[in-house]
């Protein structure tokens, strides 16, 4: 009795997450949540995979006695993180990124900081060469705890219009 009721009542629904090139306005703002805290053991592991061989990323003696007194979070970590923040909300139907620009590293983060991302919508034109897709630029700034820039850049992406992207045509 109890699975015949909910039969009556159940559906199925997918969980979806991006933009299509047509539910970008220019000028709306993308909060990214949840935030991400850096540990000293993502910073270790960034260094040592990328083969940056900078003291003040592992050694926390050499660190210690730098201008910073402690251990300095790599910055592609930082980048690399506020990116991935954006992608769930901003560019996980894009097709490609198209380029980057303007990528500034605005204050020092630290092991044990955490980030929260937002983007801004700059631009979106259509494709010209790509009639289903369009353009979209934006600008993405990371801050810490405390509400501080430590990091922003622009990018733009190749969008699919509603109807031409992998998840209109995929069965997965």
């Amino acid at each position: 009795m109890r699975d015949a009721v909910r039969t009556l009542a159940q559906q199925r629904y997918r969980e979806t997450f991006g933009r299509y090139y047509e539910e970008f306005a220019i000028g709306d703002v993308y909060e990214h949540r949840p935030g991400r805290t850096i540990s000293e053991t993502d910073n270790t592991w960034f260094s040592l995979l990328t083969m940056n061989t900078h003291p003040l990323h592992f050694d926390r003696e050499y660190a210690a006695h730098s201008e910073f007194g402690r251990l300095l979070v790599a910055s592609p970590l930082t980048l690399s993180i506020v990116v991935g923040m954006s992608v769930s909300d901003v560019s996980q139907k894009a097709k490609a990124n198209l380029g980057w620009k303007e990528i500034r590293l605005t204050a020092p983060v630290f092991c044990g900081d955490t980030l929260y991302a937002e983007t801004e919508v700059l631009e979106k034109r259509e494709s010209a060469s790509r009639p289903g897709d369009g353009i979209v630029t934006v600008k993405t700034i990371g801050r810490n705890q405390d509400g501080v820039a430590v990091c922003d850049f622009v990018r733009s992406m190749l969008v699919p219009k509603r109807g031409h992207g992998v998840d209109d045509a995929a069965n997965y």
